[in-house]
């Protein structure tokens, strides 16, 4: 049985480098000290409806938006129970996706997995031949942007392209660990609802989940009559459509922070914040092909997470440790059984080339490389 570890107030303050959470702005942590107000007050219709609105200028789309207090992972439940009767297909390439699959099998739901080794990208030509050579209807396919387990990059994109042609079956894409630090043309490609996690490329604290929703998704659900309670497409844009609010009592002080950070992030603007994350991925990338290799399959690697290969077989878990004893900096080992054959940089958010090369510097001065 699990006891009780005592919080204490002596903690050395850590540079996150990890998948997420990773760091946020001192004003935007500031931001959750204001004081408490009523989530049915005017003041709280302001704060949403601000950065409803905000989130939508930030990713350019005219599709509707949803912010719940809740992991990002609410909308792997949502998506699912709004959107599929009974058939899913879901493409598994690492642990993120496969748990997509897991939670779609315990709703109920009849998974048809299009399965690749871990490190491989989903392949939107397999896609199509799953769909065309099945006895089945997929309702829905549901799809992992950035596999941050193996640090690979799916082309999103190009499948729900493919998925055009599939007007019956919707597309839902977690889009958890790369949202805001990779940029994607949501209405262009045919996405019905893709949703993260305000801890990840976002540079916020962790505490919602994000997700945009397509008027053919909110179609779907109201046709098909059950959906989630929680995160029903329906119940939520509704309820903000006339009371520009959430349905249930929403994370407030969080809420707070999240128009502080929109605030940078529109100021940055989309495609300058996807250049920034594209030049730390390369950075990250060489400085990975000179010391160690990739893991990911070429071409598909993640624009916010680095999968690197212990082509030199470190000590991952004594060089983590020692990184972040000495230099007050945390990453990641492999995720599962790659512990100890990778690890993994979180290149995101707020961070930069120069502050990407402050951890890689710290990594060769321990592992002696």
């Amino acid at each position: 049985m699990t006891k009780k570890r005592e919080y204490r107030d002596d903690y050395d303050d850590k540079t996150l480098y990890i998948p997420g959470p990773t760091e946020v702005r001192d004003d935007v942590i500031e931001a959750m000290t204001e004081s408490t107000f009523g989530h049915r007050m005017d003041r709280m219709t302001d704060l949403y409806t601000t950065i409803v609105e905000d989130t939508k200028e930030f990713l350019g789309t005219d599709n509707e938006v949803v912010i719940l207090t809740g992991s990002g992972t609410e909308f792997w439940e949502a998506t699912t129970l709004n959107l599929v009767d009974e058939h899913l297909l879901v493409p598994t390439c690492g642990a993120f996706s496969e748990r997509y699959a897991n939670v779609a099998e315990r709703l109920g739901k009849t998974v048809h997995r299009l399965e690749y080794e871990w490190g491989e990208a989903v392949k939107p030509e397999d896609v199509r031949e799953a769909i065309e050579t099945a006895d089945v209807n997929y309702d829905m396919v549901a799809g992992v942007m950035n596999e941050s387990s193996t640090g690979v990059r799916n082309p999103i994109e190009e499948i729900g392209d493919v998925l055009k042609e599939y007007p019956d079956t919707y597309f839902a894409v977690d889009a958890v660990s790369c949202l805001g630090g990779d940029y994607i043309n949501i209405d262009a490609h045919g996405i019905d609802a893709i949703f993260a996690s305000t801890q990840k490329a976002f540079a916020m604290p962790p505490g919602l989940a994000v997700c945009v929703v397509s008027d053919d998704a909110y179609d779907r659900e109201v046709e098909k009559g059950d959906s989630s309670w929680y995160g029903g497409f329906r119940r939520t844009i509704d309820y903000y459509d006339r009371k520009g609010q959430t349905h249930s009592t929403p994370a407030i002080p969080i809420m707070l922070a999240y128009r502080q950070q929109m605030k940078h992030m529109l100021d940055e603007g989309h495609r300058a914040r996807d250049e920034r994350h594209r030049e730390m991925m390369e950075y990250v990338h060489d400085w990975a092909d000179e010391h160690f290799a990739m893991f990911p399959e070429d071409g598909y690697e993640s624009q916010t997470v680095a999968c690197v290969e212990n082509t030199r077989g470190i000590d991952v878990a004594a060089t983590i440790e020692e990184v972040n004893e000495e230099y007050d900096m945390a990453f990641s080992n492999g995720y599962g059984d790659l512990g100890e054959e990778t690890f993994r940089i979180g290149h995101m958010g707020e961070h930069t080339v120069e502050s990407v090369t402050e951890l890689t510097d710290a990594i060769e001065d321990v592992a002696d490389l």
